[in-house]
């Protein structure tokens, strides 16, 4: 019954609540739906890490790519209609490089804040890996295929580039520093020449401006635009959590620019309004800013959160963004807006979550924590079902490459898979984990009498080699390979673990667990499927001649019970 969608639907408090799916050819809801249905919109958007968001509009269509740091595939790019309801349409990274760097787990490193821009019947994804400089990738249908990367500036600490076609046809660049990799250089934005077809720079550039000179901290994640005869670029500042969106213009790109705060939390709750993309609608008649919201500070794992705010242009050419009910020139981000005006009223939509597994390709919403190998996994051997082969554990979670995760997509929601593992060994483990601090998972191990359904909460050590600290919490020995696992997560922190096996009645197991984003990785906690063993034989270039593996029919997400 592949259409049946069995969620654990309980409270963190626990107990058997005996809950059983709707009928059998409905599909589970998005756990988050930012279209209010009547015209209007609440932020977030997209209540997932999609962080460091840009954005550009191509006729009517609009395309946002984000940052994906070590998670491959990398850059993802999504599709909207109306700037408010959007879904996955591929990824411009397939293979992060340097490859053998990539193919292990590079927590923090990897694609930081990029930009997308259209020129010319092309589109352009200019990105930046802190350690090896800054790339750029291409292609003409959004979707993909994008080409390989390009190296465009190498060099140590370079971050969050943006490129500006000039009306003179002249191509720049403009980018940040990373302070951490440069002995201290940073709150410092750069300018450099690009050759024609933008692959390469054809100067070491000029820094144009210095936030310490205008009294800013951190400024970072620039966005280049020209209008009206100003250059402007739009930058973070003061920080991830608690910052600022500032603007700097000149009527010259080299400078000198002044600054001005368009958009900070003022009396909201949403803190660190800043970094994004700016876009007009079809008609040019409206402008709006994409941006996101770090939830750590608000007590969530999600990561960074995509909000929408509306832009006005003043007299005085300076943006304003959200609401500035004191008319002081800098607004206070928007909980319920009218939607974007496109001519048109389209569906609401989200990022893809739940999976039926019947394509022999992964689903969109997917990602590794390394470079994926194809010996990791098959949509194909057993038809309907995700295969994944048991890969050599290793003494850690977080550096553990082939678990294949997704986006937290809601601060409550529930997901369910259904797992048989009857081609394992001992020692073998599979099921449904949540990775964050701590890691947590449900699922069977293979016991020398028949399984046991475990509750393992695992705390990572400090150092970058340093072993887990693991312990089963909870569990029960069950004879059977067949199984549903399941947690629902509530107030984008706590999760509670539950099992059945015939996918209507689902007991808890264990108690609830409190659930942060790993410090330091830059992403948020995310959910998904594992498969591991510690039998060598098992590790390698292909599967062994009969290799453990365990099978997934289906993963269901949903919103959670209120």
């Amino acid at each position: 019954m592949k259409n049946l969608w069995p969620l654990a639907l309980l409270l963190v408090s626990g107990g058997c609540h005996g809950l059983s799916g709707p009928s059998a050819q409905s599909a589970p809801p998005a756990p988050w739906l930012p279209d209010l249905g009547d015209g209007n919109y609440k932020n977030p958007i997209i209540f997932a890490d999609y962080s460091d968001p840009d954005v550009v509009r191509v006729g009517d269509d609009f395309y946002l790519t984000s940052s994906s740091f070590t998670c491959v595939p990398g850059l993802p790019v999504l599709h909207s209609k109306d700037l408010v309801n959007w879904t996955i349409i591929g990824h411009a990274l397939p293979t992060q490089v340097p490859v053998d760097h990539f193919n292990a787990v590079r927590s923090g490193g990897g694609v930081w804040a990029p930009s997308i821009r259209f020129h010319n019947g092309k589109f352009y994804i200019f990105y930046p890996d802190p350690d090896y400089g800054i790339y750029l990738v291409t292609a003409t249908d959004a979707a993909g295929p994008w080409s390989a990367p390009v190296l465009v500036k190498g060099g140590r600490g370079l971050e969050d580039p943006c490129p500006l076609w000039d009306d003179d046809g002249k191509v720049w660049l403009v980018h940040a520093w990373v302070g951490s990799r440069t002995g201290g250089k940073n709150n410092i934005l750069t300018l450099v020449p690009l050759s024609d077809d933008a692959t390469h720079a054809t100067g070491d550039g000029v820094d144009i401006i210095n936030g310490k000179d205008l009294g800013v901290t951190g400024t970072e994640g620039p966005k280049f635009y020209k209008m009206n005869g100003y250059y402007y670029i739009f930058a973070p500042v003061g920080g991830v959590a608690p910052g600022q969106q500032a603007v700097f213009r000149s009527r010259n790109i080299a400078g000198p620019y002044e600054m001005k705060i368009v958009l900070a939390q003022g009396s909201t709750k949403t803190n660190g309004p800043h970094q994004g993309g700016l876009v007009d609608t079809p008609d040019g008649k409206q402008w709006w800013f994409i941006h996101f919201q770090d939830m750590s500070s608000q007590k969530g794992n999600e990561g960074r959160v995509t909000h929408l705010e509306p832009v006005v242009w003043g007299a005085d050419g300076w943006p304003v963004m959200g609401n500035d009910p004191g008319h002081t020139g800098t607004g206070e981000p928007v909980a319920i807006f009218k939607k974007p005006d496109v001519g048109k009223t389209y569906p609401p939509a989200a990022p893809q979550t739940s999976d039926e597994f019947d394509s022999p390709k992964l689903g969109l919403q997917w990602q590794w924590l390394a470079n994926p190998q194809s010996w990791w996994y098959s949509l194909t051997d057993q038809s309907g079902q995700l295969r994944l082969f048991a890969q050599l554990a290793n003494s850690s979670l977080v550096r553990q490459p082939n678990l294949l995760l997704q986006k937290i997509p809601a601060p409550s929601f529930s997901a369910t898979v259904k797992m048989d593992f009857t081609q394992s060994l001992p020692g073998d483990r599979a099921g449904l984990i949540i990775y964050g601090a701590p890691c947590a998972w449900i699922g069977l191990v293979k016991t020398a009498d028949g399984f046991r359904l475990s509750q393992v909460v695992s705390r990572a050590g400090t150092g970058p080699e340093a072993s887990d600290v693991a312990a089963e919490s909870a569990g029960l020995d069950v004879k059977s390979p067949a199984i549903y696992l399941a947690f629902t997560m509530v107030d984008g922190a706590r999760a509670q673990f539950s099992y059945s096996e015939d996918g209507k009645t689902f007991t808890p197991l264990g108690a609830p667990l409190s659930i942060a984003a790993i410090h330091g990785s830059w992403i948020g906690a995310k959910f998904g499927l594992f498969a591991l063993t510690s039998t060598e034989a098992n590790h390698g270039t292909t599967p062994p001649p009969t290799p453990q593996y365990a099978d997934f029919d289906w993963i269901h997400v949903a919103p959670a019970a209120p």
